[in-house]
């Protein structure tokens, strides 16, 4: 068996990690996974034959190559690669999680802090147990700060993450709903599940909170809070507000230091929180003003996360369809409303994982489209809650069976939104509208 210190003499001489046979870089270390549906065990000879330096295996009988490295969990000691290559660096790093926005809040920062130093930032939606150490181990010499997605939905998972980020600034972007019925049924349990982000900040480390969350503003810690938001007892306050719609945003930003005028292009009032964040965090790491805001103003958002499509016929899709929680689903219905389009049409799926609060909260996703006088589709078994607060919405078992629905209701001048769980693959409605 291969002690992680010697996995580690390796991966100096080897410093990149796979575990995809479709992807082998020639000299990389693959590991070998399980899922599901796959153990990376089977595919460890394939992926020496691609290119690979060596594979770290868990299963015994694998064999046939001195280039096979066992040990009794693959994905184990992926992670602890990860946290002794974050313990010999002394990169600063920035963690991120909470129920909203945490890849939004990740970008800004990244944006902001790339003007001054040259930055890691997490791909995509890796974060998980698995994502979070492959962006660890991305880490390199030359890179000069770090910005670490994390996400959870059960109790333990923030704590695990952060053992190998080990943060120096520990962002939680708002306490909202998402996973709930995972975390006891309660905010209380998703603020609980949160903070374990704390358990390894930094003795010197700095926590970077939304100042107008309620339950976040109930946290104290030995460490610097910095609470960012528009309540007089934020320490980075949020003014001056000049909300353009869909056309982006712009605040003044005032902290401890200085007061900055900042803008985005991007859409929604929610947007001050990552643009007060990331002054915050770049203040803090040695930025300037002029650095600060044109990192904001760099800010592009990634994914299906409020990216706006324009087409012909003065037509516009807002997909916001990576995932979906009562507070983001209300955020995006808000921002249709605001929309110059002559229509608004949107197009809502089931959310996920709410507990007792299912019903509810998809009926009150029909009460506010009701109140802004927006057309409605609903989709999903869960969705059916929300006709009964809207009563010309219509619903759609699935995603197939409501896009006939979708595509006559697409006329010029409509600005339609997308937005549901990922599990619902509202994905396949954007694609079916990029090709009217």
């Amino acid at each position: 068996m291969i002690e992680i210190p010697d996995l580690y003499a390796l991966f100096c001489d080897h410093p990149v990690v796979t575990t995809d046979t479709r992807d082998c870089p020639a000299g990389s270390i693959f590991f070998a996974l399980r899922g599901a549906t796959f153990d990376g065990n089977a595919f460890a000879l394939k992926a020496l034959e691609a290119g690979c330096a060596c594979a770290v295996v868990d299963d015994p009988a694998v064999g046939g190559d001195e280039r096979l490295l066992h040990v009794p969990d693959a994905l184990a000691a992926l992670q602890g690669l990860a946290a002794f290559h974050r313990r010999r660096l002394g990169t600063p790093v920035v963690q991120v999680t909470g129920t909203n926005g945490k890849t939004t809040t990740k970008e800004m920062i990244a944006a902001v802090l790339t003007q001054k130093y040259e930055t890691l930032r997490t791909e995509g939606n890796l974060n998980n147990d698995i994502g979070a150490p492959l962006t660890l181990l991305r880490l390199m010499p030359e890179h000069e700060a770090a910005v670490i997605e994390t996400g959870m939905n059960h109790f333990g998972e923030i704590r695990y993450l952060g053992e190998m980020v080990r943060p120096d600034i520990a962002v939680i972007t708002n306490v909202g709903d998402a996973h709930i019925e995972n975390l006891g049924n309660t905010r209380q349990g998703i603020l609980q599940a949160k903070c374990e982000i704390f358990e390894n900040l930094t003795p010197e480390g700095v926590a970077v909170l939304n100042g107008d969350d309620e339950l976040l503003n109930t946290v104290t810690l030995p460490q610097i809070i910095l609470r960012c938001g528009e309540g007089e007892h934020c320490d980075v306050r949020v003014t001056d507000i000049d909300d353009r719609g869909l056309e982006g945003m712009a605040c003044t930003v005032t902290t401890g230091q200085a007061a900055y005028r900042l803008e985005t292009a991007a859409p929604g009032r929610h947007m001050v929180y990552p643009m007060a964040m990331a002054a915050a965090i770049g203040e803090r790491l040695g930025l300037t003003a002029a650095e600060i805001a044109a990192g904001t103003a760099a800010y592009a958002p990634v994914g299906s996360r409020m990216h706006l499509i324009r087409m012909d016929g003065d037509r516009l899709v807002i997909d916001d369809c990576y995932n979906a929680n009562p507070q983001s689903m209300a955020e995006g219905i808000r921002m249709l409303a605001a929309s110059r389009q002559k229509k608004r049409l949107a197009v809502l799926g089931d959310m996920g994982e709410l507990g007792a609060l299912t019903a509810q909260a998809h009926r009150d996703m029909g009460t506010l489209c009701r109140e802004l006088g927006i057309e409605t589709v609903a989709v999903g078994e869960k969705m059916k809650a929300l006709p009964e607060t809207d009563p010309e919405a219509q619903w759609f078992a699935g995603v197939e069976e409501a896009l006939p629905a979708v595509r006559a209701r697409f006329t010029p001048g409509t600005a339609v939104l997308v937005k549901a769980s990922h599990a619902m693959h509202f994905e396949n409605i954007v694609k079916e509208l990029e090709k009217e």
